[in-house]
């Protein structure tokens, strides 16, 4: 019994983006000095491209970001990076829902449309990190850090989504293009 490729599509990118958010993280957590946790050794944040893989992925095929696995994997993230737990996580997933809901509509608009809308979903979930942390009196990451990393994410995330669409080969669906069991993408 052979599967259907069309059926099991969803499984290969869960996997993959497992992979790459693997990948990620090991690198951010390599000692070096460079690059994991800073942009070429000069001391400023390096984006969170695992933040840029789900918005950017979430708005070009839905189905392949369930929500358990973006919390999941952000959750791992904020264990491993030893930030509060679930805080960025939900701020990620809360982002992500967001886009969802909005993916029909975002379609078909240019991509610098796109891009200023994930910039003011990526800006949201800045703010609502910062603000629980500041209303749980939790130490948090010094202000002009945390808004570079934020700038340094959203200039990232044009050369995630051109990686994305050229080498992962994750496209917007088509229009009237269908998934396995025939519902509109």
């Amino acid at each position: 019994m052979v599967a259907d490729p069309v059926a099991t599509t969803p499984w290969r990118f869960w996997v993959l983006f497992a992979g790459l958010a693997a990948l990620s993280l090991f690198w951010r957590m390599l000692p070096l000095g460079m690059g994991g946790t800073s942009i070429a050794g000069t001391g400023l944040p390096g984006p969170d491209l695992i933040a840029c893989l789900v918005l950017a992925w979430v708005l070009r095929r839905p189905d392949y970001m369930p929500a358990p696995l973006i919390a999941g994997v952000v959750l791992l993230e904020d264990l491993l990076l030893m930030r509060p737990p679930g805080l960025w996580a939900l701020m990620v997933l809360l982002g992500a829902e967001f886009l969802r809901g909005r993916q029909p509509g975002l379609r078909d608009l240019p991509f610098a449309v796109e891009w200023a809308f994930v910039g003011a979903v990526l800006a949201a979930m800045w703010l609502g990190d910062r603000l629980v942390l500041g209303l749980l009196m939790v130490p948090a990451p010094a202000l002009g850090a945390s808004l570079v990393q934020l700038v340094v994410t959203l200039l990232a995330y044009p050369l995630v989504v051109l990686a994305t669409h050229y080498l992962l080969r994750v496209r917007k669906p088509a229009t009237g293009e269908t998934d396995a069991l025939g519902r509109p993408l």
